[in-house]
């Protein structure tokens, strides 16, 4: 849990859950506060649809991007402009996670490639593999070689920034986790979707599914808890309090 500080923890919130998914679980930087044992009192969260801005970087002690229904590739304005806060966060470097959406955004806004993955959704519980990069790197070294992860996405980083790092895949993406720098990570799945929330999630994907090509019925099947994914979230977090115990 972060400690009471001058600075804040930003949630960069750039979508919202689907409706149903709002009613039984909350919006997203909800889920990312109950999965990262976050003090909501610490937080300021920021909504990029509702046409709300951030701060510069520096008025934070670091910053979360949230996953959104949108695509990076449409170029929406709020996402261009929180690309350029990401690219700015870098020079700073302000410690930045971001999930799905966010992962794709911090890859795009520092020089990767994001576009619609070439075989189509990846969806469910799924089986992530470290890297040898990944093995050695000191955030993401605390888990072992293969954990189970939640994923949802129709886009991904095709091609990573020449900077970046990859540290963990999975057999449909290979750029599961990537680091930008010392202090910014992002993944491709996310470590904020409970079991709970992946069980709703795949409800609705199959009540809206408009051809047979995934079975999510299968996919609910499969799903499972996923306490190591998320303690990669509670990690991030437990570094920011222990950085800002230092400056204080």
């Amino acid at each position: 849990m972060i400690a009471p500080s001058q600075k804040p923890l930003l949630i960069l919130q750039t979508g919202h859950a689907p409706e149903p998914i709002r009613r039984a679980h909350d919006n997203f930087p909800q889920m990312f506060i109950r999965q990262g044992d976050i003090d909501a009192q610490q937080v300021v969260i920021v909504d990029l649809q509702a046409g709300e801005r951030p701060l510069p970087p520096e008025n934070y002690c670091g910053a979360i991007i949230t996953g959104s229904r949108s695509m990076v590739t449409e170029h929406l304005a709020w996402s261009e402009e929180a690309a350029d806060w990401v690219r700015l966060g870098m020079l700073q470097e302000l410690p930045m996670f971001g999930a799905c959406y966010g992962h794709q955004l911090m890859a795009y806004a520092l020089g990767g490639e994001v576009d619609y993955h070439p075989q189509g959704i990846e969806v469910g519980t799924h089986e992530v593999t470290l890297t040898p990069a990944g093995h050695l790197d000191p955030l993401v070294s605390q888990l072992p070689a293969q954990f189970a992860a939640n994923l949802i996405h129709l886009q991904t980083v095709i091609t990573p920034p020449a900077t970046a790092t990859v540290l963990a895949k999975t057999l449909h993406d290979p750029h599961q986790i990537l680091r930008y720098g010392p202090n910014a990570v992002s993944t491709q799945f996310h470590p904020e979707f409970s079991l709970a929330v992946m069980k709703t999630y795949l409800s609705w994907l199959a009540s809206i599914a408009e051809d047979d090509r995934v079975d999510f019925a299968h996919q609910a099947q499969q799903l499972s808890e996923t306490p190591l994914s998320q303690g990669l979230l509670l990690s991030f977090v437990g570094a920011l309090g222990k950085r800002q115990a230092l400056a204080g």
